[in-house]
């Protein structure tokens, strides 16, 4: 099925999925933002997640999700960015996994912002609903 044989989506939809994909933009931007100067406070919530407190690394990690974030705000590359911040997310996943931290509100959350981060794509772009077409 080519992207012109998908079907149209509906006015809300498109809008629900521009409203899903801003959530996860404005949460990735806030995310980002306070790794940048890096807060102390990110620094020191870094170590129990067995991360150094260095202040480059949490730099590193900011940098990296704010242009995962980018990729995915722009329509041309939005995929890619969907691409590269599942991967960020699980990287989150498996360091909240290793430590045992609780399963539903801290190892998971990576997997909630992915359903809605995928979702918000599946409504937007009729590419990636040509990719992954859900059938009536």
């Amino acid at each position: 099925m080519s992207i012109s044989e998908t079907a149209p989506v509906s006015s809300g939809a498109l809008w629900t999925g521009r409203v899903l994909s801003g959530v996860i933009i404005l949460f990735m931007i806030f995310d980002g933002a306070i790794k940048l100067p890096p807060l102390d406070i990110v620094t020191q919530a870094m170590v129990p997640l067995g991360w150094s407190a260095d202040p480059n690394v949490a730099r590193m990690l900011g940098v990296i999700g704010l242009v995962s974030t980018a990729l995915y705000a722009l329509p041309r590359t939005s995929l890619l960015g969907a691409i590269l911040l599942t991967a960020y997310m699980g990287g989150a996943i498996a360091t909240n996994a290793r430590i045992g931290n609780p399963l539903f509100s801290h190892t998971l959350f990576g997997v909630y912002l992915g359903i809605i981060l995928w979702g918000g794509l599946y409504l937007r772009d009729p590419r990636v609903r040509a990719l992954i077409p859900f059938s009536r």
